[in-house]
């Protein structure tokens, strides 16, 4: 959850953050996309190492980064030092994140408290990404904008305390050192990956971002060749043989980039469309995170009474449902419609996140959870980044094309060239308007953003049911890892519980 939180409580702090360090626009981007950066980037590696050393070692090592790094951040006097803590508390984060899914995985051995306890995962750390405004922003009001960072000080605190007297440790001194020249080909291959979607959702399809994505998937097919060549690889190429894992993985992917693409454009249209200050807006995204967590946390509860696949068909069936009603959304008046359509969404998609995330760390051996909890983690992050770029890119398309026709007369050419790059530039340049002018601008590009807001929706609608035909297909045979087979009728349902369980 804190991880989460710091995804999103920086966005709040920049203004008052930029007043005092004044940082310059370069900079500024280092400030926002470090972090998120090295998450990403060293997932895989740590997953790895935290299988030789220890799941619970690596787990308080990353929180004790993780509390200085916030602290530092909290107290940078200049702006080198506050991307240089940010980039630590990025480290400390990928320490964070497969070391406890590894451990749910250790300490859960009975298929439903597992499914459970990675739905709680799962929830908690959607739950993050909106208490992060509201919370930081209350911190921000009263503290100041460092006291934004500190937010996760007492609660690594307690961590480290009582961490080593409740969580087991776990470590497989067999496995290999994790090999260096893989760990570096995984960072710098989901660097540039990271990097260069995100400069595609930003700016769109330029050298540097193009030259990132494609120097990313070069390194990725090198590194996948490299692993299989290692007698113990980085990443077990095997774990994808049964399909199960491979299969999951990717569907994993494409529902986070549904989910992220969705909250992206959501976001915006409360905070944009609707005028929301940050506060409101993440109020107003309370139900659909509330929507998520029951999907992720009940959804384990209802794989002993369906299949899996229909399960998991089943949710992405609604997740297309809560896009279609997003290509209702019609105005400034439709709020109720776009919430409730997110919150739809969520729902639906919470079942492939929670049990995708199970199926993937539960197909790999005990000794390996962290290299397969890694994983996890990596595509989850790689779909986000996704979403924004892939889907984003359609959005802004059709936002440009209905915005060059419909620009009030008279407007300068830079304000017209600035307000097509995004509804954020159009919001900022027509504050500097004279105010009918300004006004008008602002109607155009409002109405041009819910187009691509639209568009965007029917494509995840179609995206979602194609997803939900894959998982009834791909995943028919699929169970949820050490889960008994489905009770039949007359003889399963007829037998003790502890007995049928065996």
């Amino acid at each position: 959850m804190l991880i989460a939180m710091d995804l999103t409580v920086l966005h709040l702090a920049l203004p008052a953050l930029t007043a005092d360090l004044r940082p310059g626009s370069t900079e500024l981007l280092w400030i926002v996309d470090v972090y998120g950066f090295l998450i990403a980037g060293c997932l895989i590696t740590m997953g790895a190492i935290g299988d030789r050393v220890g799941r619970r070692r690596l787990l308080l090592i990353g929180a004790v980064a993780f509390g200085v790094a916030s602290v530092l951040s909290a107290f940078a006097v200049n702006v080198a030092m506050l991307i240089a803590a940010r980039a630590l508390l990025g480290i400390a984060g990928s320490t964070l994140m497969p070391s406890t899914l590894s451990l749910i995985r250790i300490m859960f051995r009975d298929p439903g408290q597992q499914g459970a306890a990675i739905g709680a995962w799962t929830g908690f750390f959607g739950l993050g990404t909106v208490i992060g405004p509201l919370v930081g922003g209350a911190f921000l009001e009263a503290f100041g904008w460092g006291s934004v960072f500190l937010l996760g000080v007492p609660v690594m605190l307690l961590l480290v305390v009582f961490g080593p007297l409740v969580l087991p440790e776990y470590r497989d001194e067999s496995v290999a050192r994790p090999d260096l020249i893989s760990a570096i080909m995984s960072i710098a291959g989901v660097l540039a990956l990271v990097f260069g979607l995100k400069r595609i959702a930003e700016d769109g399809l330029r050298p540097d971002s193009g030259v990132a994505v494609v120097a990313g998937l070069v390194l990725a097919v090198l590194f996948v060749r490299r692993q299989g060549r290692l007698r113990q690889p980085l990443v077990d190429l095997s774990l994808f043989r049964g399909g199960v894992f491979g299969t999951a993985l990717g569907m994993l992917v494409l529902a986070t980039l549904l989910s992220a693409a969705s909250q992206f454009f959501v976001m915006q249209y409360l905070q944009l469309v609707r005028g929301l200050p940050p506060f409101q807006a993440g109020l107003w995204s309370l139900p659909t995170t509330v929507a998520v967590m029951i999907g992720a946390m009940g959804a384990p509860a209802l794989v002993s009474r369906m299949k899996l696949s229909t399960l998991l068909a089943g949710g992405l069936l609604v997740a297309a449902v809560g896009m279609a009603a997003l290509a209702w959304v019609g105005g400034p008046s439709d709020l109720y419609v776009a919430v409730a359509g997110a919150a739809v969404i969520g729902l639906g998609l919470g079942p492939m996140i929670s049990l995708g995330t199970g199926l993937i760390v539960g197909a790999a051996p005990p000794e390996r959870a962290g290299a397969a909890s890694a994983m996890a983690s990596t595509g989850t992050e790689l779909g986000a980044a996704l979403g924004v770029a892939v889907i984003g890119s359609v959005g802004f398309a059709v936002y440009r094309a209905n915005l060059v026709g419909g620009l009030p007369d008279g407007l300068p050419a830079a304000v017209a060239e600035t307000a097509r790059n995004t509804l954020a530039a159009a919001v900022t340049v027509a504050r500097e308007l004279p105010a009918v002018q300004g006004s008008a601008l602002l109607a155009v590009a409002r109405e041009a953003f819910v187009h691509g807001l639209r568009t965007t929706a029917i494509v995840g609608a179609v995206l979602a049911v194609l997803l939900a035909a894959a998982a009834a297909f791909l995943l028919r045979n699929a169970r949820t890892p050490g889960a008994p087979p489905p009770a039949v009728e007359g003889d399963e349902a007829a037998r003790p519980l502890d007995e049928a369980h065996n």
